[in-house]
């Protein structure tokens, strides 16, 4: 198991800390919509002021509702946000689109997906799909935890579509293998453990799992790994999705693609809320910032 206090430093520990503050006691009894206040309290304590001059719109798209930060551009990010498809909104990851826009002068365009159990799978992946579908000229997909398995899936339901320029995973869930590597190693790890994993995962389904591989679910169920844009996939070191952005990465090399798997040493599953506060995640976000901008041709 997990050694966090040789692998941790004192900052990410203090962000675990003030995360696990907004949570009471009795957490795994709420229902859904207290998960959700409690999720959205927390983001919003962490959420950073949106850089000054940042032309930010909320307007939907292919009738999805989203929300388009910078000017119009030839170029564009799409983001789907974190959450286990439970939790989560436009308002939680504001401030990581906010300043992916600054940072590579392309829009971003944030999609509100809807979410479960009202709405179960496939109805998030047919809203960024829907999205994807309405955006012309070059698109990069990226995405964090929940959402960047959503945006892994849409690439490989875009396959083939010439200007697709890059994929960006942040700390994905992928279907992999939960019998063994980091789901086990890392099973009880802080801020999510494997049984959280498997507890999102069958919400997505309303209570099962479906039996047969499908991509749509998780991309590691595919067969085919060829034929995918340029992939960065960035995993904490301290998650039991931590495999999973490894194996990804090795089979697209594998079937002849190019895919860069980067292993955030001491971070834990959503330390994109601590890029302001813990310098290992500073660092983190920085290094994901130049990969988009890579993919953007960015600034």
């Amino acid at each position: 198991m997990g050694d966090y206090d040789r692998l941790m430093d004192n900052a990410t520990r203090a962000f675990i800390a003030r995360t696990d503050s907004f949570y009471p006691p009795d957490a795994v009894n709420l229902t859904i919509p207290e998960q959700r206040a409690v999720y959205d309290r927390m983001c919003a304590a962490f959420r950073a002021p949106r850089p000054a001059g940042l032309l930010v719109e909320d307007r939907a798209i292919a009738g999805v509702p989203c929300r388009i930060y910078g000017a119009a551009s030839d170029t564009h990010i799409l983001y789907a946000h974190g959450g286990g498809f439970v939790v989560g909104n436009l308002d939680s990851h504001d401030d990581v689109c906010a300043e992916m826009a600054v940072a590579t002068g392309v829009q971003v365009i944030s999609v509100d997906y809807r979410l479960v159990p009202e709405h179960l799978h496939p109805a998030a992946y047919e809203d960024v799909m829907a999205v994807a579908h309405a955006l012309s000229g070059p698109l990069v997909l990226a995405g964090d935890s929940a959402g960047a398995a959503l945006v892994a899936s849409a690439a490989h339901g875009l396959r083939g579509r010439a200007d697709l320029r890059g994929l960006l995973l942040i700390y994905p869930a992928l279907g992999g293998d939960r019998s063994q590597g980091s789901y086990v190693s890392h099973a009880h790890a802080p801020m999510l453990s494997t049984a959280d994993v498997i507890w999102y995962a069958q919400a997505r389904h309303g209570g099962q799992e479906p039996e047969e591989p499908d991509v749509t679910v998780g991309t590691l169920h595919d067969l085919d790994f060829s034929g995918l844009p340029p992939v960065v996939v960035a995993s904490a070191e301290c998650d039991p999705l931590a495999d999973d952005g490894h194996v990804y990465a090795e089979r697209i090399i594998a079937a002849g693609g190019r895919a860069e798997w980067l292993l955030d040493e001491g971070l834990v599953h959503g330390w994109l809320r601590a890029r302001h506060s813990v310098p290992r995640a500073e660092a983190a976000f920085a290094r994901l910032l130049d990969r988009l901008k890579t993919m953007t041709g960015g600034a």
